[in-house]
């Protein structure tokens, strides 16, 4: 039987409850990385860090938004089409809570292009 942690993530993402969605986002990631960081299945855990970006943005952290949605996009897959529907989530909250954040607008370009990196803001950036 497949792990349909994920799933239950974001469902409970889009009807608001936060905290649930949050944690079984990050359980769906435990469960599909190895010991060693290996991802056993990037494109479920894909979904689950826009999962934890949309969180993030709802909740108010931007920055932590960001990182999340970066986490989606770099990671090499086989369905790019289906990660950007996921993503629209992610987009969403961006422009509701941070339209006028430049941050959040470059992520939101890249989100429609399909091209290029989202730019982490600079005290994102040092962190990592």
């Amino acid at each position: 039987m497949p792990l349909r942690v994920d799933h239950f993530a974001e469902k409970m993402s889009l009807v608001g409850e936060g905290k649930l969605a949050r944690m079984l986002a990050e359980e769906a990631l435990r469960a599909r990385t190895d010991f060693d960081g290996t991802e056993r299945s990037p494109m479920c855990n894909a979904e689950a860090h826009v999962t934890l970006g949309a969180t993030a943005a709802r909740e108010g952290d931007l920055e932590q938004a960001l990182t999340m949605g970066e986490q989606a996009l770099v990671r090499d897959r086989q369905s790019v089409r289906s990660l950007i529907m996921t993503s629209r989530k992610l987009g969403a909250e961006m422009k509701r809570h941070y339209a006028s954040e430049p941050a959040a607008q470059r992520h939101l370009a890249r989100l429609h292009t399909g091209t290029g990196k989202a730019r982490l803001p600079s005290s994102a950036a040092e962190k990592q």
